[in-house]
């Protein structure tokens, strides 16, 4: 039996447990020097408030707590730690000082030092403002005195580049402190001390906020930090105005069942489901096969880079995969140099292997963006060969580089972009906190391309490269993963998170959607031998992950369309509602580390339930056959409402044939 710990994270490490704490009218919760989810009732105010120590690769360096004091009384609170950062030559360290006041005042002070000379990019506070914040009136005040009057961007705003330096968000640059309205006359502001801050909008990454953050973007980095040198930063949250009366802002919601309400208002179909082949020569085994056929694929994404060699062995694989998948391929062309040379050699290879194509995905191995002149390349090539396929473009990277480089909409026949969680943040917490975030990016990229279809590929777990390190691609340290897997993909918090996506994505009427890969770490299954996974996390051989029941559940209705569904706490649960030819199938996912009490309310009178969890998804994964062909248990719905109780990051299938 695998330990619920790696079943439910895929790993042992136990993450930092969470404190609820007040100061005054707030609420907020502390966790592993960091505070989150500050907030007035239920409005929130701020997302995050956290130290970072970054290397000259942009690296977050881990930390380390010790000597945690924690003085909680009613309405007030105070906390002192020492942290450490220490990795490679970075070796930091700071104490660290939080006070929240009965007044609603909250302060958090660091005082660090180097203790060894390092190249940093950034040291010290971001501040995360919450997405719900687009549009809201702000005041800035900058460090010249001056003052602006503005509002946080409603649409995602581009991080544009400067002499090859990415900018903040004009006018959010040198402030001294930064102010939003909370409701009515009531102002929140926050007072930054020892550094100059501006502000990105983080909702490019798909993060869900606005990070204010120091040192600016405008001044050289890396730069060398000398052994002694000291920084002591701090920041102050403090509201301003008239604060509601006190019964409001200090009960908040009593109800502690999170509330899912599913209505018969169709968003649209669900959108062709897709999965990355693995670049290899070992064909899978008739057992894989048959796994893979079960979640029903529209399409098989394969790339083909002209720069390596055996390219043309590889596109025939991956037309034969996809043909024993009845899929069609999705191709991502990355042209090179001799693109004249490399589409000739593509054509002729087209007229042997006649693929059926969803897609082709141009990008060069020069551009972030792709530039029109490629895409009329590849049409003049490829229409000499009688193909009529959809040609797009875009970037092999994230939505950032799309709104920072416009699209080539204009002769493209659809436009692509990928999604990752963890650019900035790595915690469950912060990974669940970007479901919400994608969905603004696939609206952004709507605006962006006008009546040009769009098309996400692909979705993974974490980032494929690392496209801003100077140097080779770091390797994985002895006993450790590559940096590109995650073992949570292989656990229940894989198949929770995978549920929050498809419930963003699948219903926004895009062109495809392409997650994750076919076998191995980055994949919803095992091989055959296992993947030779350090002993510490979660690998069974020739199993399959939690996570594939999950594409397969939406795979067999994929002819289906999507239902309206809203959750009172989206960073708790999460659902997704598909109406097709034989009823209804609703997926509910359990975002958390804790056994959730959910209600539903449903305009049905019966559900069959069957639920994935820690005491059935080793199970689960080792005979997944016999996991999917068990109905699940039938509920009865009194009122329009049932109840569940979903242990952590656990997934409910509910089927109605009404």
């Amino acid at each position: 039996m695998l330990p619920l710990q790696v079943l439910r994270n895929g790993t042992p490490d136990v993450p930092d447990p969470s404190m609820s704490l007040r100061a005054g009218p707030l609420s907020l919760e502390y966790q592993g020097g960091d505070l989150r989810y500050v907030r007035l009732g239920s409005k929130e105010i701020l997302r995050r408030v956290y130290v970072a120590v970054r290397d000259h690769n942009w690296d977050t360096v881990p930390c380390l707590l010790s000597n945690l004091e924690i003085d909680a009384r009613e309405d007030s609170f105070r906390i002192t730690y020492d942290a450490e950062h220490r990795q490679e030559d970075v070796h930091f360290i700071w104490s660290g000082l939080i006070e929240g006041d009965d007044d609603g005042t909250l302060r958090f002070r660091m005082q660090g030092k180097a203790l060894s000379a390092f190249r940093r990019c950034r040291i010290g506070f971001c501040i995360l403002h919450p997405m719900d914040c687009a549009g809201v009136e702000c005041r800035i005040e900058h460090v010249d005195g001056g003052t602006d009057e503005t509002r946080f961007p409603q649409q995602i705003a581009a991080q544009v580049m400067e002499n090859g330096h990415p900018c903040p968000v004009t006018p959010f640059v040198d402030m001294k402190s930064l102010s939003h309205r909370v409701k009515n006359d009531l102002w929140a502001e926050v007072r930054f001390e020892g550094e100059v801050f501006e502000l990105e909008d983080q909702r490019n990454w798909t993060d869900a906020s606005y990070k204010t953050y120091g040192t600016p973007l405008a001044l050289p980095f890396p730069v060398e930090i000398k052994k002694g040198t000291e920084i002591t930063q701090a920041v102050t949250l403090s509201l301003k105005g008239s604060l509601p009366a006190a019964e409001v802002v200090s009960t908040g919601n009593a109800d502690t069942h999170t509330s899912i309400s599913i209505t018969e208002d169709l968003l649209g179909p669900v959108a062709p489901l897709g999965l990355e082949r693995v670049e290899s020569s070992t064909s899978w085994t008739a057992k894989q096969l048959n796994r893979l056929r079960q979640l029903h694929l529209s399409h098989l994404r394969t790339e083909v880079r002209f720069s390596h060699e055996g390219w043309q062995d590889e596109l025939r694989r991956a037309w034969n995969e996809a043909q024993q998948l009845n899929a069609q391929l999705e191709v991502a062309l990355f042209l090179g140099e001799d693109s004249e040379t490399q589409l000739r050699d593509l054509a002729a290879l087209l007229e042997e292997v006649r693929p059926s194509v969803s897609a082709w995905l141009v990008f060069h191995e020069g551009e972030r963006t792709t530039g029109g002149t490629w895409v009329n390349l590849v049409r003049r090539h490829l229409s000499r060969t009688g193909r009529q396929e959809v040609i797009g473009s875009g970037t092999n990277a994230f939505f950032a580089d799309l709104n920072r480089d416009k699209p080539a909409a204009e002769v493209s026949d659809v436009i692509s972009y990928s999604i990752n969680p963890q650019v900035h943040a790595f915690d469950d917490a912060s990974v669940v906190e970007t479901l919400e975030a994608q969905k603004h990016t696939i609206e952004s990229a709507f605006q962006l391309c006008g009546d040009t279809p769009v098309r996400i590929s692909p979705i993974t777990f974490r980032m494929r490269s690392i496209p801003h390190i100077s140097g080779p691609q770091p390797k994985p340290l002895p006993g450790e993963l590559p940096f590109q897997v995650d073992p949570r993909q292989m656990s229940l918090f894989g198949a929770a998170w995978t549920v929050g996506s498809l419930s963003r994505t699948l219903g926004c009427g895009l062109h495809g959607v392409t997650y994750y890969e076919t076998t191995g770490w980055r994949g919803v299954m095992e091989t055959e031998e296992g993947s030779a996974l350090p002993q510490k996390f979660l690998s069974i051989p020739d199993a399959v992950f939690p996570l594939y029941h999950v594409l397969a559940d939406v795979g067999e209705v994929r002819s289906g369309r999507l239902l309206r569904t809203t959750t009172t706490d989206p960073l708790i649960v999460d659902s997704m509602a598909i109406r097709h030819d034989k009823g209804l199938r609703i997926l509910v996912a359990n975002l958390s580390g804790e056994t959730q009490s959910v209600d539903l309310h449903l305009p049905l009178s019966a559900v069959l339930a069957r639920i994935l969890d820690d005491t059935n998804a080793e199970e689960a994964m080792v005979q997944p056959d016999d996991f999917r062909r068990e109905t699940g248990e039938r509920l009865e719905i009194t009122e329009g409402r049932l109840s569940l109780n979903l242990r952590p990051y656990a997934v409910a299938r509910l089927d109605s044939n009404g």
